[in-house]
């Protein structure tokens, strides 16, 4: 029944893409300026009615993509009267607007992303949504505008045109996100400081910012990429900032609902419903999945619910409150990792059938935004985290007998009870006339994090019980932490096309541990205390230059810093030791590019980088105390350094060459990033000739992503190319090893295809995972879910179908 409902959808989708229904987007650009003819930086043009806008440039230009009709404008910027306007659009035009002074408060409008730039990316502007990007890079992926796989969240689609974005698969099913740039370790976006609506998601971003939950990107209004310049106003992470923005309701349409179903490849179905509107002042949305399937290795299952609903309420013209919960849980059966040697026999084979991961991740949060006059706003947003994740399996690489199911299993839970806050308060201002802005803002954590480790019940099925939950045999610690941090940014317009943004964070972190481990060689318990309490500044200063109304160069260096995370202190498998004395982590990014559109057929970033990373924590090879084994031992290997060159470009043929607008819309986008990571120091000088001038783990030199887009009417299909080359899993670059923990990583290419059509309220979506079918890995793992080399998926299909009403 399933494969003929699937063959019945495939004929109506390829039936539907021959039918025409709509004309094609055309260009409306224009100038915002003040009654003196003056342009205004910043402002924001917006149709309400579509969810679209767009924020004008440093001169008040602007332009963005709409479909013909009659619609109502509304302008806005800080210290003018906001204006509506209706509007017939029937070609390509040019609307100016003029803005009056004086304003009674601040209106601040949030973008809504839906084709307001080329293909579903844009910019941050200068100063938007209570933050400073001026001189940063940054990226914002406008999902409405991405022809991807939403369903399985797709990293390869979604971060196509990111430069630089390194991907591990932990599932091929968007459970978790790994994803890194510069020769950083994306294992689990660990050194992001990623966020949902401007709040942290991860376990606990000062001790284990590791994020075992992905906000489901059927949900997802854009999502916001600021390089490692965000450590001043978000956080001290080297990677900077990811952050998920969630789509809000229909604010024309009191109720309106939202439901996608996709069937794909071995068991894939995943069910996604939304409902939204806004009733009066108040808006609401939410949502609910549930994802299921049984993965294209052996010994491979999951089991995903997330639930979500967040309302806001305009208590008045200068008041708006708002709340929402989150809640995600899943169970994971992992098929464990292989050897080189079984993968390359058969790379879907599993040797473990009683390993399995679970999570439960509950968010609850409350925002406040406040106009306290005509020029300043502030914004308060408080947070928990109820969370808990275990993993319970066989780790022994490689097994004694494939067949074995009765060795001992070993079970790894966690409980986190976190809380944080964060105020900010942007002022605008005049200097010699023109608009200057100033953010403060300051943050407190608090988190509590428990971990125990040790045998968990025999057999092979998802018990994550301990047999002595009061004594388990390798150790139970608690860790506490608290962080507190003021920061300040100020940018200044010095003339039309300069501008400076100087900053500034002070960061406290205190970090506690306290618990009992036991001895693997004597059994005895040994009892842990330690605290650890460090406040120091960071400094960044940003420079931007308008070249024209639509290009700029800019410029920022800022500093970093990467506490000693708990996974780093405490973490036991077979032949694996730690460092009791590890230090964290300093460095700095610094950024020069160039960035902007020329007419409306090119959209560029061109850019080179250096990010300075000492301290760097690392796996090498010591022995055993008997000398008869070689231990991996995790410390701080020594200094290294990131340079290279990121770019992406994308252009529309039809536009340039003056295609008609019946032909539709054709364009060509690459990004590529050359990454040259590389030690340059080891802490201990022995180390020297064996790590100097080798490849950074998981830096390939080369990250090449690109594509070609058709759009006509409501058809739309893009065909995707990836390469990324070989990158190596320790720091002595090592080719392999018999139980496949450490080694390289072969480069890979990969091709992905997607195609979509609009039919009336219902869409159909079909895409191809690597259609080429390539046999590669983008892991090894010492531990779960391993341990050994994780294989990718093979090719995969889905299709989807959406209705909206």
């Amino acid at each position: 029944m399933l494969k003929k409902s699937f063959i019945l959808l495939l004929a109506t989708f390829l039936f539907a893409v021959n039918i025409t229904l709509s004309a094609q987007n055309i260009t409306v650009s224009g100038k915002v300026s003040s009654s003196d003819g003056v342009g205004i930086p910043n402002a924001q043009i917006q149709i309400k009615s579509l969810e679209i806008g767009t924020v004008a440039d440093s001169s008040g230009i602007y332009t963005f993509s709409v479909k013909p009709g009659k619609y109502t404008f509304e302008i806005s910027a800080v210290g003018f009267a906001t204006l509506t306007e209706a509007v017939k659009i029937s070609k390509e035009m040019t609307l100016n607007f003029t803005l009056k002074p004086l304003i009674r408060q601040l209106n601040t409008v949030d973008v809504k992303d839906k084709k307001n730039d080329v293909n579903g990316l844009r910019r941050l502007a200068d100063v938007e949504n209570m933050a400073i990007y001026a001189g940063k890079k940054n990226e914002v992926i406008v999902l409405d505008g991405v022809n991807a796989n939403l369903a399985t969240n797709n990293a390869r689609q979604i971060y196509a045109k990111v430069p630089g974005v390194n991907i591990v698969e932990n599932d091929s099913y968007g459970i978790q996100l790994g994803v890194a740039t510069r020769g950083l370790n994306p294992n689990r976006t660990t050194e992001f400081n990623s966020r949902q609506n401007g709040y942290d998601i991860s376990a606990d971003p000062i001790g284990y910012p590791e994020s075992y939950y992905t906000p489901p990107t059927e949900a997802i209004s854009r999502i916001e990429i600021v390089r490692g310049a965000a450590s001043l106003q978000y956080g001290t992470q080297f990677g900077g900032l990811l952050n998920f923005q969630f789509k809000k309701g229909n604010p024309d349409k009191k109720i309106e609902l939202d439901t996608r179903q996709t069937v794909g490849a071995y068991g894939l179905f995943n069910s996604f419903n939304a409902i939204g509107g806004q009733v009066g002042k108040l808006n609401y949305y939410g949502f609910y999945q549930h994802k299921q399937g049984n993965g294209w290795r052996n010994n491979t299952n999951f089991n995903l619910n997330t639930g979500y609903a967040a309302v806001t309420w305009d208590l008045t013209s200068k008041l708006k409150i708002g709340g929402e919960i989150t809640m995600m849980d899943y169970l994971m059966k992992q098929p464990g990792g292989l050897t080189d040697a079984e993968f390359a026999e058969n790379p879907r084979a599993s040797y473990r059938n009683g390993n399995w991961f679970k999570a439960k991740w509950n968010i609850p949060a409350v925002h406040v935004d406040y106009q306290l006059g005509e020029k300043t706003k502030i914004n308060l947003r408080t947070y928990g985290l109820i969370a808990q994740r275990g993993s319970i399996g066989n780790i022994i690489n490689p097994l004694r007998d494939k067949t074995d199911t009765t060795a001992r299993r070993q079970l790894s839970y966690d409980h986190y009870n976190n809380w944080g806050s964060e105020f900010r308060f942007l002022h605008r201002y005049k200097i010699a006339g023109k608009v200057s802005s100033f953010l403060a803002g300051a943050r407190y954590f608090q988190g509590h994090t428990q971990k125990k480790q040790g045998s968990g019940f025999e057999g092979k099925d998802a018990n994550f019980n301990f047999p002595t939950p009061d004594k388990v045999d390798e150790f139970d610690y608690t860790f506490p932490s608290h962080n507190a941090a003021f920061f300040v940014e100020n940018v200044i317009w010095l003339n039309e096309k300069w501008s400076v943004t100087p900053g500034f964070r002070m960061e406290y972190i205190n970090t506690n541990s306290r618990g009992y481990s036991v001895s693997s060689v004597t059994n005895e318990i040994v009892q842990g205390r330690e605290k650890k309490t460090r406040s120091f500044p960071l400094f960044g200063i940003g420079v931007n230059h308008a070249i024209t109304p639509k290009s700029e160069i800019y410029f920022n260096i800022s500093q970093n810093y990467s506490p000693v995370n708990y996974s780093d202190i405490q973490v036991r498998t077979p032949n694996f030791q730690v460092d009791p004395n590890l230090k964290d982590v300093t460095g700095f990014n610094a950024d020069l590019g160039f960035r902007g559109q020329y007419k409306n057929w090119l959209n560029f970033d061109l850019s080179a980088y250096y990010l300075d990373y000492n301290n760097r924590i690392g796996i090498i090879r010591i022995a055993s105390d008997d000398g008869l084994e070689v231990i991996r031992y995790r410390t701080n290997v020594g200094r290294s350094r990131s340079r290279g060159v990121e770019a992406f470009g994308e252009i529309n043929f039809f536009r340039l060459t003056g295609k008609p607008e019946s032909t539709g819309d054709l364009s060509l986008f690459a990004s590529v990033a050359y990454t040259d990571a590389a030690y340059t120091k080891a802490i201990n000088p022995l180390l020297n000739t064996l790590i100097v001038g080798r490849q950074v783990e998981f830096a390939p030199k080369m990250i090449t992503r690109g594509g070609i887009t058709y759009r006509k009417n409501r058809f739309g299909t893009t065909l995707q190319m990836a390469y990324t080359s070989q990158q190596f899993t320790d720091a002595y670059n090592s080719s392999h090893t018999a139980d496949g923990l450490v080694g390289e990583i072969p480069a890979y290419k990969l091709v992905d295809w997607t195609a979509n059509y609009q039919l009336k309220n219902v869409n159909f979506s079909l895409s191809v995972n690597n259609v080429l079918n390539e046999k590669y890995f983008t892991r090894r793992a010492l531990g779960f879910p391993g341990p050994g080399i994780i294989p990718s998926d093979g090719r995969t299909a889905y299709l989807t179908v959406g209705l909206k009403i």
